[in-house]
């Protein structure tokens, strides 16, 4: 498994999948490959990686909402025009601006990474005085007092929603039935095991992936209740919705059971 991450280009994450099982990555990025492999590769998705929130951050005082960016502002992206934050950013202009301006601050994002896009919203003076962020990032962000959130993913969804997912083709699905299972069991497991001890559970992540971020930090996420670890999905369908009606997508999905697997069905998903 690899996670392509938002800076992958939908037609590089297609050619990953002769190399690849499964991938993970944003909601939005799912359903751009969902929708170029339909009758192909078709892709879908197996289950969600949990809900957070993405906080749209910025250290400009004059900037309250989106309508006062300004062509001076700069707002940094991990893959400015199709990331999961672009396409986020998009479907709030969209509601505020109409639809045909749905891509009015693709001119004034900026691809950078989130550790890049954090620094220099921290050190300031930059053209980047913006950053569509994700956590831990955020978090470390928000504790500079000269940074402040203008928006969050959950106000352009209606409430919490899945930020990442994981997703294979259909030819793997059906060959390879019982590592499915096994593989969505255990993802499910794990679900179970992190809400039954969350302090452990952010230990373990520590040791496993060797991580330099302090503990009480990985509490503090582990612990916010605007995130949900969970394989069931939550208001995907508003992005495949959305996204087809600014011609994003091509096919429309019926519901979000149109891009995910049987497995993932059983839930309460949306």
């Amino acid at each position: 498994m690899k996670n392509q991450g938002p800076s992958r280009r939908p037609s590089a994450q297609i050619s990953a999948y002769a190399a690849l099982d499964v991938v993970s990555a944003g909601v939005p990025p799912m359903l751009t490959i969902w929708d170029r492999t339909k009758g192909k590769q078709n892709v879908k998705a197996i289950a969600s990686l949990g809900s957070m929130p993405n906080y749209l951050l910025t250290n400009n005082p004059n900037v309250k909402t989106i309508k006062d960016f300004t062509d001076k502002d700069r707002i940094a992206v991990p893959a400015a025009g199709v990331g999961f934050q672009s396409r986020t950013l998009q479907i709030e202009t969209a509601k505020v601006f109409g639809n045909d301006n749905y891509k009015k601050f693709d001119n004034i994002s900026v691809s950078l990474a989130h550790p890049d896009a954090t620094a220099a919203l921290l050190a300031g003076g930059s053209e980047i005085n913006s950053h569509f962020s994700s956590p831990p990032f955020q978090y470390q962000a928000l504790e500079n007092p000269n940074v402040h959130k203008v928006l969050s993913s959950y106000d352009v969804l209606g409430g919490q929603a899945t930020f990442n997912v994981l997703y294979t083709t259909e030819k793997f699905h059906d060959e390879n039935p019982k590592t499915y299972k096994a593989f969505y069991d255990a993802l499910a497991e794990a679900e179970k095991i992190i809400k039954a001890d969350k302090p452990a559970a952010a230990q373990t992540y520590i040791r496993v992936e060797q991580s330099k971020l302090p503990l009480p930090l990985v509490e503090k996420i582990v612990s916010d209740p605007e995130i949900d670890f969970t394989v069931t999905p939550q208001r995907t369908f508003i992005y495949a919705e959305k996204l087809h009606e600014l011609g994003v997508l091509k096919n429309k999905a019926a519901s979000w059971k149109d891009y995910f697997f049987e497995e993932a069905q059983g839930t309460e998903g949306s």
